[in-house]
Formats: C-alpha cells, structure tokens, sequence
C-alpha cells in the first residue's frame, strides 16, 4: 500500500521556524512531481510549493514565496518543506502530494494522485 507520512509539524510564535518532512513508503515516486498544499478551516486547499522530479525546478505560491523552500531527497524517499518567517496565516493542516495526474498543472499538489494525512501547523501572533 502506498503510503505519504508527514512530520514536523507543530506551534510555533511569529516568526519562528519549522520544517516539515514527507517520506513515502515507495520509491515510486523518485520520477513524479511532488509538492505541498495546505487547508485552513473554512477554506479552499492552498497549493503552497512543488518540486519537478529532478528536484531542480521549483514553483511557489506568492504567499510562502521567499520564506518556504521546498526539497527532495529521492534516495531517501522523502521530500521537505523548509518554512522561516511563519505568520499566523500560515496556520493550517499541511499535506504532501506525489504523482500528477496527465492534464493538471504539475504546481497543482492538492489534485495530485497521492497525498499524506496531514500535519498540523500553528503560528502564534
């Protein structure tokens, strides 16, 4: 069974820090395009980051761009988002995604084949 298992999430006050981790329990995904959205209560899915399978393309959204960095690290399985500077509309459930489905635009995670449970992220004001 494929599995996406994030972790990393947690409370943080303005300004501080986290990094989340993806780690899939397939290495099938070493050639899919992967990413992260986030879903806040009461709101749409957010596609935040994602990352080409090479891992050296890039695409952000505006609202985390030059404060998140998204990585991959394909002979671990795992892929990464570093967050600085977080705010507290940051705050939200963060899911990883692999696998873009033929049609939709690979920085479009949240319609992504696969996606993890989620982790929880809350910024402090």
């Amino acid at each position: 069974q494929v599995q996406l298992v994030e972790s990393g999430g947690g409370s943080v006050p303005a300004g501080g820090s986290l990094r989340l981790s993806c780690k899939s329990s397939v290495s099938k995904f070493t050639g899919e395009f992967k990413g992260w959205f986030r879903q806040a209560p009461g709101k749409e899915p957010e596609d935040i980051a994602a990352i080409n399978p090479g891992g050296t393309v890039t695409s952000y959204a505006d609202s985390v761009k030059g404060r998140f960095t998204i990585s991959r690290d394909n002979a671990e399985n795992t892929l990464y988002l570093q967050m600085n500077s977080l705010k507290p509309e940051d705050t939200a459930m963060y899911y990883c995604a692999a696998e873009c489905p033929l049609g939709v635009p690979w920085t479009n995670a949240a319609r992504f084949h696969y996606r993890g449970q989620g982790t929880q992220v809350t910024v402090s004001s």
